[in-house]
């Protein structure tokens, strides 16, 4: 991989504030510009259990997720003019980096990166799930029709993604969809997932067998049920407050 296989960074500014529709965010520091970590999780291993047992959590958020955040950082070697900027800005943008096995590198770890730390905080105990506030609930119900509604267009996307990959709400155009992604894509991913797929996501379910399979088997359909007894609210209300 060398330097002049990626844009510049004036390149990379225009094409990421198309594709973002926005300008870009800040530049990370260059003392966090070395390596992107991993945050701690907001909760114990166990506590999401019954739902998602302990040590499918542990073994998602210690091998797989940090699994993607090495391989990003090692991908990511000597290309300061990436290294240096946030997921937020660097996916949007990805598809215009002309090194294919950089692209290719990035598109899988970054995205797993993303998507794993998005997912841990669509996520918490279910006494603390709470309810959609209220104007995510009257969003819910002009493009669903209800609550239960949306449960069952999103127990859909998941169960009808083939292999491995994700389930999305996302808000787009003023409207809220349900959609999926293969692999790690994401809604962000402008240029590399159909343009249905783009938009703000509020919900993220990983539907990769290592997200479910000790404690469900093949039964995906239980698991994308179980999620919305641990869904943030919270969490999702404030991103759909941002996104609009």
């Amino acid at each position: 991989m060398t330097s002049d296989s990626t844009f510049s960074r004036r390149q990379f500014a225009v094409t990421g504030a198309l594709a973002a529709g926005a300008a870009l965010l800040p530049t990370r520091s260059a003392k966090a510009a070395a390596s992107y970590e991993q945050a701690a999780l907001p909760y114990a291993f166990d506590a999401l259990a019954p739902h998602i047992d302990a040590q499918t959590m542990e073994i998602h958020y210690g091998k797989h997720h940090a699994g993607y955040i090495k391989n990003l950082n090692a991908a990511l070697e000597g290309q300061a003019d990436l290294a240096k900027h946030s997921l937020d800005e660097l996916l949007p943008a990805i598809a215009s980096v002309e090194d294919k096995a950089l692209q290719t590198a990035v598109r899988n770890n970054g995205g797993g990166h993303w998507n794993h730390a998005f997912f841990w905080e669509t996520l918490t105990p279910a006494d603390k799930s709470g309810k959609p506030s209220d104007e995510l609930a009257k969003a819910i119900d002009a493009a669903f029709g209800s609550l239960d509604a949306l449960k069952t267009a999103f127990g859909g996307a998941a169960g009808k993604r083939f292999g491995s990959g994700w389930a999305w709400l996302i808000a787009k155009d003023g409207k809220l969809v349900v959609t999926s992604t293969p692999n790690q894509d994401n809604p962000l991913m402008k240029g590399l997932v159909d343009d249905a797929e783009l938009g703000t996501p509020l919900l993220g379910l990983d539907v990769w067998e290592h997200a479910y399979y000790l404690h469900y088997q093949n039964r995906r359909g239980d698991y994308a049920s179980a999620f919305w007894n641990i869904v943030n609210w919270d969490k999702a209300s404030a991103r759909f407050a941002d996104a609009k």
